[in-house]
């Protein structure tokens, strides 16, 4: 057999394994899926799952590196003149399209890492990356004296905010495509909760008058 054709089945091989693991993830928690279960789902024998991954746990964390090494590719350019850019409010900018469509490819597995279901530790794996190629830009690039609230508020408010959208599209079924969600996200980035729905925070009798 030649290299590229052992390739190729090697890559076949991982993707059948790990759909087959993104389907029981979403069935049952982590502990009670075993190697049976994985290999009799991606129709292989045990010797085959061996050849590529250590365990479960092996094969969990790969992919939570490959998903996130691919979302750092992702962002990693992203300047914080892109992200301080206030047009995207009626055009979203296109890493932010590139990053729903790539959870929309992923969306069974990074559906379920991210439920009930999921690991914990992936969480904490994206709010990091969010942070550290995304919102640590733009705090770089104010002025401190300017923030009205600690930095590690903000940070955390807004990361948490993010996720639960995507968290929401992805197990919504995915009803808005990718541009739409990626402009959703910027409004409410840009805009911020109160604007987006309309409410007018600079006029104090209205609001103090609905409350």
């Amino acid at each position: 057999m030649s290299k590229l054709s052992s390739d190729r089945r090697s890559l076949r091989t991982k993707k059948l394994i790990k759909e087959a693991f993104s389907e029981l993830l979403e069935e049952k928690s982590l502990n009670n899926i075993s190697i049976i279960d994985l290999t009799a789902r991606a129709d292989i024998n045990r010797g085959t799952f061996y050849l590529h991954y250590k365990d479960k746990y092996d094969l969990l964390e790969r992919i939570e590196n490959e998903i996130i090494e691919a979302l750092h590719e992702q962002t990693k350019n992203a300047s914080y003149l892109d992200l301080l850019n206030t047009n995207f409010i009626n055009t979203p900018a296109p890493f932010m399209i590139n990053i729903f469509e790539y959870f929309k490819e992923n969306s069974t597995f990074i559906k379920t890492i991210l439920g009930p279901k999921g690991d914990p530790l992936f969480h904490n794996k994206l709010k990091k990356l969010i942070e550290t190629n995304l919102f640590t830009k733009i705090i770089k690039s104010i002025n401190q004296n300017s923030i009205l609230i600690p930095e590690k508020y903000f940070l955390n408010y807004v990361i948490s905010a993010h996720i639960g959208v995507i968290q929401h599209w992805l197990e919504s079924g995915m009803k808005e495509s990718p541009e739409e969600m990626a402009l959703i996200l910027s409004k409410m980035f840009y805009l911020g909760p109160f604007k987006v729905t309309g409410i007018n925070i600079n006029s104090s009798k209205e609001l103090n008058g609905k409350i």
